[in-house]
């Protein structure tokens, strides 16, 4: 591993002190934008923005290292884009991106931007993510069909017919996810698609830190490996 600056054990060619840094940090933490922060810290918006980056990319990164899913998961699509779109709604829907979301149970969640809904886009991924023999929920979309075959169980439930629990079927948690995940986007007024993933990605970080002190977890983080 290269020698760390002796000016900022937590960032590599940054001319910014390490107080400067933990202050940003801790804003960032707090789910405040690049021109609250900037303001706050009196650090022009381009360097709270270039940090801000890093940042995003070293979470991307963090995230798909998480290990196999297994035990009770669920999965659904949602999508993401322009609230107001002409033209097909749901699954399909114009202009808009798609996203398979994993989560289980009582634990993390995994998501990734898909380019359809259709059975190729999702199986890799299940297969990738869900250790077969684990009891996998849905709703009742046909590109889950056959999940039995490729070595899972499977319960659903079909919302087409407002059936949203049957029993301990459902997949509640993963929709929780979507809403946090559309909440925090729309405070954003607008992500351009090249940067889509980095934010979708930050908020499942969030989501699966959201007990812990994510300050903590990401200046330990950086102290071990320099942005």
């Amino acid at each position: 591993m290269p020698k760390k600056s002796g000016k900022n054990r937590y960032i590599y060619h940054s001319q910014i002190s390490e107080k400067k840094f933990r202050q940003l940090l801790k804003l960032f933490c707090l789910d405040l934008n690049a021109s609250t922060v900037s303001t706050q810290i009196h650090l022009q918006r381009k360097t709270v923005n270039r940090i801000f980056m890093l940042l995003r990319k070293r979470i991307a990164f963090l995230c798909e290292k998480e290990l196999m899913f297994s035990g009770e998961v669920e999965i659904d699509e949602s999508y993401f884009g322009a609230r107001r779109v002409r033209g097909k709604r749901g699954r399909g829907a114009k202009g808009k991106i798609p996203v398979i979301g994993i989560l289980k149970r009582n634990g993390a969640v995994y998501s990734k931007p898909i380019k359809n809904c259709t059975r190729t886009q999702l199986m890799p991924i299940i297969k990738g993510k869900i250790l077969e023999g684990s009891t996998i929920h849905t709703d009742g979309w046909k590109s889950y069909d056959g999940l039995i075959l490729d070595g899972y169980k499977h319960k659903r439930v079909f919302h087409s017919k407002d059936e949203f629990v049957r029993g301990k079927s459902h997949v509640n948690g993963i929709e929780s996810f979507w809403s946090f995940t559309k909440r925090r986007l729309n405070k954003f007024n607008g992500i351009k698609k090249k940067y889509f993933l980095l934010h979708l990605k930050e908020s499942e970080y969030r989501w699966n830190h959201r007990k812990q002190d994510l300050y903590k977890i990401l200046l330990e983080e950086f102290r071990e490996k320099s942005l």
